[in-house]
């Protein structure tokens, strides 16, 4: 099996490469999505992040992902509180996928934080994603995140040289 990491930062296109890899026959997880999945109700994530976040976050007994974020991205403590939360339980679900899958198959794991996670060495190649930040910030505004919300999103990751440094193709 080849695993691959793919990364970029918000907004640089991930999904789109992601996307026409899979096409050519590639197994691909995402792990912002496994994020939202391993906070769902009746999950240990979800308790987890309940008893670090308070009752705040819930909007119908549900983890309401944007006041979550309107809280972890004013206060960088918290966002590596839940960072130390989230990050273990997302790169076991993607390895629990990884096992299951064919040994002859080529599994591309989107991975946005993958320097910050110091995830690379569990790769055998690494892509990094790359776009200007104007079109970065267009995409995301067509989100519709606000402007300072992207910007807080940006200063929260790493910078492309970083991402760059680990990759094999950019």
């Amino acid at each position: 099996m080849l695993k691959v990491a793919l990364t970029g930062g918000i907004g640089s296109g991930k999904s789109a490469v992601a996307e026409m890899l899979e096409e050519c026959g590639a197994i691909v997880l995402d792990s912002d999505q496994l994020a939202r999945d391993v906070i769902e109700r009746g999950t240990p994530g979800f308790e987890a992040v309940l008893a670090a976040f308070g009752d705040a976050i819930l909007t119908d007994g549900e983890i309401d992902r944007a006041k979550l974020a309107s809280i972890v991205f004013q206060d960088e403590a918290k966002r590596k509180e839940l960072e130390s939360i989230i990050h273990p339980l997302v790169r076991d679900a993607a390895e629990s996928v990884m096992r299951k899958a064919p040994l002859d198959s080529v599994v591309i794991n989107q991975i946005p934080l993958l320097v910050e996670t110091n995830g690379a060495k569990r790769f055998d190649y690494v892509i990094t994603v790359s776009a200007s930040e104007q079109t970065r910030r267009s995409r995301l505004l067509e989100r519709g995140l606000k402007d300072y919300e992207i910007t807080k999103r940006m200063q929260a990751q790493v910078d492309d040289a970083a991402r760059e440094a680990i990759s094999h193709t950019v």
